[in-house]
Formats: structure tokens, C-alpha cells, sequence
């Protein structure tokens, strides 16, 4: 199977990489049919894990591991949850992929990874104290097609 990665982008993730902190698991969700780009997207996710033992993967199916899925609010496939991994903790800072990362959502996606390794979301204090206010739960999606 060919790399999805190219060499010079591994080595431009290797040097994004260098300053991470704590370890971070990724968790892929894909399913057995109707999923056009789950192999594509559990491929990618393999290979940029490669590229850093702080990364993990655990590979999981939408439907055998539904009790999990439904834990992690991941509800359609190919989908990606982005973790801190203690140890055999796992925290979830409720970040998700829904679809493949790839093209802008790729940059976002090495973003995540090194937000989460640092476990801090980077925010001014100002706005964590706003967000400490809400009385109700806030869902935040975002959604890209690709053009």
C-alpha cells in the first residue's frame, strides 16, 4: 500500500512534533460497510502516530464497539476522537473528527494533537472564566466539505 505522507511532510511533522509534552491517544472509529474513506483515514491516522512515540491508536468499529462509540459521542465513521492518555487513563477533552482529516483539516489536525499533548487549551483567562460561567451544555460543530 502506498504512503499516504510524504517524506518531506514527515519530516515537517517530526520538527511540529519535537516540542511535545504528554502522550495522546487516538481513537478511530470506522466501519465494516458503507464507509467510502475509513481505510484511507485509519491509513493516514496510522501514519502520522508512526511519526511520535508520544502517539498512540486504537482502531475500533461504529458498530462492535458501540457502547464505546456512544461513550465518546463519536457517531458516524470514518469517525476520530484525539485524547490524553495517562498511564492506562484516559482523559477526553472532546475533540472529534468526523470524516478524514485531510486537506486544511489536516493542519488542524496536527494542531489538536499538539493541544492536547501540552493539556492546556491555550485560552486567556479572561475566556476560561466566561466559559466557568455557563449554566448548560454548549455543542460546538464544525463542518467543512472539501472543494
Amino acid at each position: 500500500m502506498a504512503k499516504l505522507l510524504t517524506d518531506d511532510v514527515v519530516k515537517q511533522i517530526e520538527e511540529a512534533f519535537a516540542p511535545m509534552k504528554e502522550n495522546v491517544q487516538v481513537m478511530f472509529f470506522g466501519q465494516k460497510e458503507d464507509c467510502q474513506y475509513c481505510s484511507d483515514t485509519q491509513q493516514l491516522l496510522e501514519e502520522v502516530v508512526d511519526i511520535s512515540d508520544k502517539l498512540s491508536i486504537e482502531i475500533y468499529d461504529l458498530d462492535d464497539d458501540a457502547d464505546l462509540a456512544e461513550k465518546f459521542n463519536v457517531d458516524k465513521a470514518p469517525g476520530t476522537v484525539l485524547a490524553a492518555k495517562d498511564g492506562d487513563s484516559i482523559s477526553d477533552f472532546g475533540i472529534r473528527y468526523a470524516g478524514i482529516p485531510s486537506g486544511h483539516e489536516f493542519t488542524s489536525l496536527i494542531q489538536d494533537i499538539l493541544l492536547v499533548s501540552g493539556r492546556d487549551s491555550g485560552l486567556a483567562q479572561e475566556t476560561r472564566d466566561f466559559l466557568k460561567e455557563l449554566t448548560e451544555p454548549v455543542l460546538l460543530q464544525v463542518f467543512v466539505t472539501p472543494t
